[in-house]
């Protein structure tokens, strides 16, 4: 039998929960109470199709032998923190969690994340390095599901910083990698795309300030410590209100549309999943109305940019993007019709 070693979460058994009951959990009950104004977990609901009691004794049935979360991606820490927190808190459900080895800056990082069950995204490494990394961690994750353990891994590499979630294709390669059907791969992953909304996000001008960066020279390339700024400002910066909505199983999905799907090429139904992730993140939204005060909101994280040749313009036009494109995604959900 194969081991990962390389990637693999620390099994510790009982010492997890005694870990989380006495550290984990207070931090993040503190969190919770100090720097959001609200936190709920939500299965369908809010402006979804899935109102129903009937809608959410499905997805709680969904959950019941584990799934793979895919969520949009927009705080390094806090978007697995806060679900792996509130699917603990309510469903008894703890998922092991995708983090990039590029996070891992010191040794004692590696082993608190790996300890509380996070594994080991590799993403170093020319074209060869790269494909034998993705097949190991493909053949992880589809181990740790064939054991009806749940699993949380972002849509995409990298936060959405424009706030445009879209999931990459490749994700979907690499969790189906070595499977001969792409279809029953994606059924036995059991994936439930989570859709996850901040009121604001405490990295905004970080992230406007990095699109300047990379406008300005593409060859940019993050300094030391860019990311370590990022996660302590994600952790400790207000939220506002924030909801986690879960949505069913891409499976009944499947199953409704099964013909069709089966008549594509496995590229037109790798972009067909792709497609039903980004519907149900996007209509799991929760769209926040906002009035002239935040317009003085985004005036003040617009001063607290520092940098060379600031250009004030661009960059409010950057901080407005990221809220404003969730609300087009929404929007565009609403009007869609099949696949």
């Amino acid at each position: 039998m194969e081991t990962y070693k390389d990637i693999e979460a620390y099994r510790v058994g009982p010492l997890l929960g005694v870990t989380d009951f006495l550290f984990v959990f207070p931090f993040l009950e503190y969190l919770r109470r100090r720097k959001t104004s609200s936190m709920r977990l939500e299965l369908g609901g809010g402006d979804t199709p899935w109102q129903s009691e009937a809608d959410r004794r499905m997805i709680r049935e969904d959950l019941r032998g584990g799934a793979t979360f895919l969520t949009n991606h927009r705080d390094i820490i806090m978007d697995a923190a806060w679900l792996s927190f509130l699917l603990r808190t309510h469903y008894w459900i703890r998922p092991y969690m995708g983090i990039g080895n590029n996070l891992l800056s010191k040794r004692w990082i590696e082993w608190l994340v790996r300890y509380l069950r996070c594994y080991v995204v590799v993403r170093d490494g020319g074209p060869k390095e790269v494909m034998k990394n993705a097949q190991h961690l493909s053949a992880y994750i589809q181990m740790l599901r064939g054991k009806g353990k749940s699993i949380w891994l972002a849509q995409r590499e990298g936060r959405a910083k424009d706030g445009n979630d879209l999931t990459q294709p490749a994700v979907l390669k690499m969790l189906t990698m070595g499977s001969g059907d792409f279809l029953d791969a994606i059924r036995k992953l059991n994936i439930c795309p989570v859709s996850i909304n901040y009121e604001f996000d405490p990295c905004d001008y970080l992230k406007a300030r990095e699109m300047q960066l990379r406008r300005d020279d593409p060859q940019w390339k993050k300094p030391k410590g860019e990311d370590e700024l990022s996660m302590k400002t994600g952790i400790f910066g207000d939220k506002g209100r924030v909801v986690y909505r879960v949505t069913p199983s891409l499976n009944h999905w499947m199953d409704a549309n099964k013909e069709e799907l089966e008549k594509m090429t496995r590229n037109e139904q790798v972009q067909a999943v792709a497609k039903q992730i980004d519907y149900q993140i996007h209509i799991g939204y929760e769209t926040y109305e906002r009035g002239e005060a935040f317009e003085q909101y985004l005036q003040e994280r617009l001063v607290m940019i520092e940098m060379a040749n600031k250009d004030e313009a661009y960059l409010m036009d950057k901080l407005h993007e990221m809220y404003r494109n969730p609300v087009l995604n929404h929007q565009a959900a609403k009007e869609k019709k099949g696949l």
